[in-house]
């Protein structure tokens, strides 16, 4: 005969008292009587009778007494000594304020490689127990241990690519690269983020974002408006800077790329010129995630406007391209798999866009010899710093310029 639910719950109240007053021997018949009648199994049995009986509260909510039972303390996980200390955690919390709040997955690799230059800057306050902690802990416990700290950090823009219909009958649409393409270095794309603020009105500065395919190289060039002439004149500096060949652009349907000067100039610079579908972010997914990854994450969403804001912009895409470039990790995605209702995603382990040319085969020798000597040339904590003056000099210009609309308003 089984009992439900109410009834063994009332056996249990029964026995507990009875089997918590017996001797050992009178436990054990108790125990083997209330198995038998309620089906519990005997570990389970053990434990209800131990247990201590919740003492009920009686309140009085809304004029009638009303019985309630206190919340059991969850017991901590946690066993002995903390292994990360308040002291590590203020030193973690300085370094990812410092890079500008990176995810675990890129901060712990970042303290693993640089920590001899970030170890050297008294500003964190590490001590060669700290350095060992913190090269020793894993990107779950650094996301863990600074969530609330990222809860005010989550902030939204908006895409102002508009697409336009002429000479796209002339341009090939790109979709997808092979897996060849996917591992030669050369293959960019290209994109602009818009500095417009809350008002597309006038005039406003643009960044242009070019993304290597293979590496994740990405190079920052601000420009004064979206006109033509900013655009390809950017587009020279990049393919004539960059210390790997530059084999082919890929851009959305944007008008500061879909025009005539455009085309004329990789046609003149013999190079191959693709763009998107409309409407399909994937296409160019390599460079759109960096915008917000990048652009959104360090400059933010101010209406910039003017050659001194642009400059301004400019200083700092001088030290924050190397340091993202030779330092800064990133992961790439290997493998995608459905799986039901969901999709298992499985990345590499994070480098840095100089290690995946270093390890690259089909870069030739030449080029890594340059992209080796240009590295040793950086100190990451330097360039971060220098980023962090630079951003500072920005904000502060941007709230002289808020302070004379407030005047010249009232």
């Amino acid at each position: 005969m089984w009992l439900t639910m109410q009834q063994k719950q009332a056996v249990t109240r029964e026995y507990r008292p009875r089997y918590q007053k017996a001797s050992k021997k009178e436990k054990q018949s108790l125990l083997d009587e209330f198995t038998r009648l309620t089906g519990y199994h005997r570990k389970s049995a053990v434990r209800l009778l131990t247990a201590k009986p919740v003492r009920e509260v009686l309140v009085s909510l809304d004029g009638k007494p009303v019985k309630l039972k206190p919340q059991k303390k969850r017991p901590p996980n946690r066993k002995g000594k903390r292994l990360y200390t308040d002291e590590v955690i203020a030193s973690l919390r300085a370094v990812w304020a410092f890079f500008w709040f990176k995810c675990g997955k890129i901060l712990a690799p970042l303290m693993r490689q640089q920590m001899p230059f970030i170890a050297q800057w008294p500003t964190f306050n590490i001590t060669p127990h700290v350095a060992e902690k913190l090269k020793a802990i894993s990107p779950a416990t650094i996301d863990r241990r600074l969530k609330k700290d990222k809860e005010a950090l989550r902030l939204k823009g908006k895409s102002l690519t508009k697409p336009l219909d002429s000479l796209k009958s002339r341009i090939p649409i790109r979709t997808f690269y092979t897996g060849e393409e996917r591992k030669q270095p050369g293959f960019w794309q290209i994109d602009t983020v818009h500095h417009c603020g809350q008002s597309t009105v006038g005039q406003y500065v643009h960044t242009l974002t070019a993304t290597d395919v293979a590496s994740g190289w990405t190079e920052l060039r601000s420009l004064l408006n979206n006109a033509h002439s900013w655009t390809f004149k950017a587009l020279t500096d990049i393919k004539n800077t960059v210390p790997f060949p530059v084999l082919e652009f890929h851009s959305d349907n944007g008008s500061e790329f879909i025009n005539n000067a455009t085309e004329i100039w990789c046609k003149n610079e013999h190079l191959p010129f693709t763009r998107s579908r409309d409407h399909q972010k994937n296409d160019n997914c390599f460079v759109e995630q960096k915008n917000g990854a990048i652009v959104r994450e360090y400059v933010g969403y101010d209406r910039l406007s003017g050659f001194q804001e642009q400059a301004l912009l400019a200083a700092i895409h001088v030290p924050l391209v190397p340091l993202l470039n030779f330092f800064i990790p990133t992961q790439k995605l290997k493998s995608k798999t459905r799986v039901g209702s969901k999709e298992i995603k499985v990345y590499d382990e994070p480098r840095s866009p100089f290690q995946r040319l270093m390890e690259n085969g089909e870069l030739p020798q030449a080029y890594k010899d340059t992209l080796a000597a240009q590295c040793a040339l950086y100190n990451p904590v330097e360039l971060q710093q220098n980023v962090n003056k630079a951003i500072l000099r920005l904000r502060q210009r941007l709230a002289q310029v808020n302070r004379t609309q407030t005047q010249e308003q009232n």
